[in-house]
């Protein structure tokens, strides 16, 4: 607790010198809602996972914002301006030298001219998603939504709309719960390539516009506005900035990177929470290691404490998920640990999240074009496989700059909502039995790796690999792949230890299968079609 004192102290005492004029007057500590939950670590382990959540299981997520515009991946507002990157040559290509035509210039490019949340939340339900998620702000630290903090907003900027709003309107008239994702806790060091020069070429030494200010705008599109607010770059930079893998280990606000003032802080608090009063998102993922600024600041404790509080209010019980990543013990009781791009290999004692994409984060045209998205079968294996061990999965479909899904994956989608469809009885609502699963893909499992990053590093799943749940008194197994003798062995449901089977039938088949029970495990004769594909589920009554 020390390290984390004396960090918070650099924090507090940060020169307002660094701060941009726009941030005057909002240093105050706002209050968070009052209720039972402080912002304390011991305080937020009272916190009870909601049982909507652990029924829902499978969640999708629009992480879309003015960095798909490019349509050139994730990380785009960062990559353009490191020079010989593959972005920063597309940008010169596309748009100009970043010291002429900066990120927020890529913003008033953006207008999301085709978005239409409607359509695109009924395929998702249709897919079989029982909450869906929208971004609220990327690293890049522009509001989706009509922010009062965040002069940087889509209703002002680029579309001049309430993203974050629409996507709340379609959720609500599809059933769907609804939260937000928020990651511009990290903007002050992330955005800190903006602050660069070229070192080659005849540009060599000037300046990108990551320290625009004001005065520059005169005559712009931007006349009147505040680069500042939006980059956050008056500040020295952090240690080894110039490193660009340097982020990754200054994540959690240590290793020299250089402390965000009270007042970004402060901001940061601000929005989130008007992000919270104003659309009432059931969920908020935190893109942050346990929560924003920790432990540089209390900010993210008071935002969860205001958070739980305010849906105690408005439910009469705690209803409200947060998520957050590389949680320790205590801070795995507070809220729901979200592992991303990678699966646990364990049931967990605590419901617990992965997120995933079936490409990039953000919208990346050659992903399409080389035809690289994940299959339908990969991400209904990853479904089956979290939710056997006490997960949920939150799949993120990249959303082109103008609001659209391009037409392969629509085709993954529709092949999710066919399998669900069929088996979807297996998904909402179980538990994990004894054992997640069996087969050989589990002797090869890899670990995780900081936030998560496992995924397909073991070995491929087949028709010998099957995961299994339960609910109530019915247990389903599920098989990762036809099997060519149209036979199935279930060694975990041997006579040793376990009941007497009575009956199975598969999901998507009508009838009850014939099957053979003793010391050695459950085998289960199938029938000659298959019904479907991607995986098969049995349902066993003892």
């Amino acid at each position: 607790m020390e390290r984390r004192t004396l960090i918070k102290g650099i924090a507090a005492g940060v020169s307002s010198l660094y701060l941009s004029k726009s941030y005057a007057g909002r240093l105050l500590k706002a209050p968070y809602a009052a209720g039972p939950f402080q912002p304390t670590w011991d305080s937020l382990t009272q916190y009870q996972v909601p049982d909507w959540f652990r029924d829902a299981k499978f969640g999708m997520w629009a992480h879309w914002g003015p960095q798909c515009q490019p349509e050139r991946g994730d990380w785009y507002a960062r990559g353009m301006y490191q020079e010989g990157s593959d972005q920063y040559k597309y940008h010169c290509e596309k748009y100009g030298h970043p010291s002429k035509f900066g990120f927020k210039d890529v913003i008033h490019e953006w207008k999301a001219e085709n978005w239409d949340p409607q359509e695109l939340l009924g395929l998702y339900k249709k897919a079989g998603a029982k909450y869906f998620m929208a971004l609220a702000n990327h690293h890049d630290n522009f509001d989706l939504y009509d922010s009062k903090y965040q002069k940087w907003n889509s209703t002002r900027m680029g579309p001049k709309k309430d993203l974050v709003g629409g996507w709340a309107k379609a959720a609500k008239q599809h059933d769907l719960r609804f939260g937000v994702s928020v990651h511009a806790a990290h903007a002050w060091s992330w955005m800190e390539t903006a602050q660069r020069a070229d070192k080659n070429g005849p540009l060599a030494g000037i300046s990108y516009d990551g320290k625009a200010t004001a005065a520059d705008g005169t005559g712009k599109w931007w006349d009147g506005e505040d680069p500042q607010d939006l980059y956050a770059q008056n500040h020295p930079l952090s240690q080894n900035s110039l490193d660009d893998g340097m982020i990754h280990r200054q994540w959690n606000w240590g290793n020299g990177v250089t402390p965000p003032s009270k007042a970004y802080c402060e901001k940061f608090y601000n929005r989130t929470v008007a992000l919270i009063d104003k659309y009432g998102p059931e969920f908020v993922y935190f893109d942050d290691t346990a929560l924003p600024l920790w432990p540089a600041s209390d900010v993210g404790l008071r935002i969860a404490a205001h958070l739980y509080n305010t849906n105690i209010k408005k439910h009469g019980k705690l209803d409200a998920v947060v998520f957050g990543k590389i949680l320790d013990e205590q801070q795995r009781k507070c809220m729901v640990w979200d592992i991303e791009r990678g699966q646990s290999n364990q049931i967990e004692a605590q419901p617990w999240q992965t997120d995933t994409c079936i490409g990039g984060w953000h919208y990346d045209r050659r992903i399409y074009d080389h035809n690289q998205y994940k299959s339908a079968k990969t991400v209904i294996h990853t479904l089956i496989d979290v939710v056997s061990k006490n997960g949920n999965l939150m799949l993120n479909i990249p959303v082109r700059g103008d609001g659209t899904i391009d037409d392969k994956e629509r085709a993954v989608v529709e092949e999710i909502a066919a399998w669900m469809q069929i088996n979807s009885e297996s998904i909402y609502g179980t538990r994990p039995w004894k054992v997640y699963g069996e087969g050989p893909a589990m002797e090869s499992t890899a670990p995780l790796s900081a936030q998560g990053f496992n995924e397909g590093k073991g070995k491929p799943f087949g028709a010998a690999d099957m995961r299994f749940v339960t609910n109530g008194k019915t247990l389903y197994a599920t098989l990762l792949g036809w099997p060519t003798d149209k036979t199935t062995l279930i060694k975990t449901l041997n006579t040793n230890t376990t009941a007497k089977v009575q009956k199975v039938s598969l999901l998507g088949h009508g009838q009850t299968l014939d099957f053979g029970q003793n010391s050695a495990g459950l085998t289960v004769n199938l029938p000659d079609q298959a019904p479907g594909k991607s995986a098969f589920v049995l349902k066993i009554e003892s």
